[in-house]
Order: structure tokens, then C-alpha cells, then sequence
């Protein structure tokens, strides 16, 4: 599916990978619909596409919410083609410090957002979806993208409800992709290592030198998110991607801590 002309809602869009994700595909041509919870980076976001951006304060795990932001695309743009699953939290705590358990508001709210709140987009956005028109080349309704990690599977001392939300992801990529096969949806999930992002830059320097020199193999530096923001768009435009999770991460293998 190319780009242009399309349609595409990218979640967590006011910073780090979703920020680089919408302007990716404004720069193909899409007309972008950014969503996220942070108003005032949106409007900087919007300020910097212009016309072919629509911004909408957003919680991902709520139904409502994301109900009312595709309908604001749909009136805006006319229809929905590509969701990208950027939004995400990492709070960590370990499961027991200092004679105190995991937090479960934490856990909570890190299953809430960074998998129940992928989910609620993923299938409020395949119904809308399922009413295209197929594509004229490739005869597909619409295309999802969602953001795991790889710590699905190298989770470090903290991650215990990070790890857990993101293996999630990976989990329902394959059996989405099958319930949407009929209705010409794909759903592709990628997996990024370390990548320069706000997440990564609020961590103190001591420990993000720790982090590179221990995890990264080869290009040995921090992903950029142009980097993940191409390959949103390889996956968009490459019709044979489906049912899968690609991992971005430059060969990196994640510590203990």
C-alpha cells in the first residue's frame, strides 16, 4: 500500500519513534492523524506538518477516546489505512526492593497503556478499516503497525511489567493478522533495541554509557527513529509482510541491568 493519498493514525506521535513515524508518512504523502495524551508537543507536531496533520489528545487504553479520535479522521480525512501502535511507558520497579512488591498501579498502568491501550487501537481501528475499498494495486484494506521491543524476551532487573506488556504485543501479532486475513488487514509488529529517544535521553549519562557499551553489537550507537520510522513505511508499502515481528535493534543483546 503506498503511502500517499492515505490515510494513517499514529499513537504516541508527540515524541520518540511516533513523532518520527508521522512524519514519515507525511513526507510520503499520507495525511496524518497524531495521537497522543501530551497537547502541547501535538501542536508543535501540527505547527511543523501543517495542513495534511490532525492532532487529538488521546488515551489509548480508553474506548471512547480512540472511538472519538477515528471518527475525527474519518470526518476530517474520509477514511483510516494505516495505525501505527507507537504510545508506550516504561516504569519499572523490581518485583520485590527493600521488603516492598512490585507496585500493581504501576503494572497496571503499564499493561493498560502499552498493551490493552495497542489492542483497543488495533481493533477499533480494523473496523473502520474493513469498510475500504481495496486497494487497486494490491487489494488490501488497511495495514497495522505495532511497537514491541526487545525486551519481550531480554527484559532487565526492573522490567518485569514492561517485558510482560510488550511480549503481549508479539503475542497478538499472529493471531490478529489471522482474525483480519479475511478482511485484507495486515499486522505487523516491530521490535526495537535501544534507540535515541526521550526515554533514553531521561536516563543519567553514567547509565546510558553503561547500556551502549554492554547491548550494542553492530552499528555500535543508538538506533535513530528514522531508522524505525523507514521501515513503518516498508512495511506500509510491502504487501507480503504480515503475521510477523521484525526486530530493529542492530544485533543488540540487553543485560541483566
Amino acid at each position: 500500500m503506498k503511502p500517499e493519498g492515505k490515510v494513517a493514525i499514529v499513537t504516541g506521535a508527540a515524541s520518540g519513534l511516533g513523532l518520527e513515524t508521522a512524519r514519515t508518512l507525511a513526507r510520503a504523502g499520507a495525511r496524518v492523524v497524531a495521537l497522543d495524551r501530551d497537547a502541547a508537543r501535538l501542536e508543535q507536531l501540527e505547527s511543523g506538518i501543517g495542513a495534511q496533520v490532525l492532532t487529538r489528545t488521546v488515551d489509548v487504553a480508553d474506548e471512547a477516546s480512540v472511538e472519538a479520535a477515528i471518527e475525527a479522521a474519518v470526518r476530517a480525512f474520509g477514511a483510516v489505512h494505516i495505525a501505527v501502535n507507537c504510545a508506550g511507558v516504561v516504569d519499572a520497579a523490581k518485583t520485590v526492593s527493600r521488603g516492598t512488591p512490585f507496585p500493581l498501579a504501576t503494572w497496571n498502568k503499564v499493561i493498560s497503556i502499552n498493551l490493552t491501550g495497542t489492542f483497543n487501537v488495533i481493533r477499533l481501528a480494523a473496523l473502520r478499516m474493513s469498510t475500504n475499498e481495496p486497494d487497486p494495486e494490491t487489494g488490501e484494506r488497511g495495514v497495522i503497525v505495532n511497537t514491541a521491543s526487545c525486551a519481550a524476551s531480554q527484559g532487565q532487573v526492573g522490567q518485569a511489567a514492561y517485558s510482560a506488556s510488550k511480549a503481549g504485543v508479539i503475542g497478538l501479532t499472529l493471531p490478529a493478522a489471522r482474525d483480519l486475513a479475511p478482511l485484507a488487514i495486515r499486522v505487523v509488529s516491530i521490535a526495537p533495541g535501544v534507540f535515541a529517544t526521550p526515554m533514553i535521553a531521561g536516563m543519567p549519562a553514567n547509565v546510558q554509557a553503561s547500556l551502549f557499551e554492554r547491548t550494542l553489537l553492530y552499528p555500535a550507537r543508538p538506533g535513530d527513529a528514522s531508522e524505525f520510522g523507514a521501515l513503518v513505511r516498508h512495511i506500509v508499502e510491502n504487501p507480503y509482510l504480515n503475521a510477523t515481528t521484525i526486530d530493529l535493534d542492530g544485533g543488540a543483546r540487553m543485560p541483566a541491568r
